[in-house]
């Protein structure tokens, strides 16, 4: 499954009530709102001793993919765009791989 066809597919779950600003709100709290779940998994299983369910986190990733691809939408991108975005952007900072130096020393974005 290709980032666009998943997007397509997600997005027919999207409230048809929401304006377009009202969705970009929606997916950038939800990101934010997923990702706080998924570090809460990670910081239990970390800090107080809980088995780390991977299950249970990869469905969080699901549900940040879900936003991810809502706040694209909301912005006119869609996913595949969005994921060749960040590539090209990351072979740029490390054209030879991740690289501590280049990662303290980078330019400003």
């Amino acid at each position: 499954m290709t980032g666009n066809e998943y997007q397509r597919l997600a997005l027919t779950t999207l409230n048809p009530a929401l304006s377009g600003r009202d969705i970009l709100i929606n997916g950038v709290m939800g990101l934010c709102g997923e990702a706080g779940e998924a570090i809460d998994l990670v910081k239990k299983h970390l800090a107080q001793g809980h088995e780390l369910d991977c299950e249970k986190l990869a469905k969080e990733l699901g549900d940040v993919a879900w936003y991810l691809a809502e706040t694209a939408h909301a912005i006119g991108y869609d996913l595949d765009t969005v994921l060749q975005m960040n590539l090209d952007k990351l072979k740029a900072r490390y054209p030879d791989g991740f690289a501590a130096e280049r990662s303290k020393h980078r330019p400003s974005e």
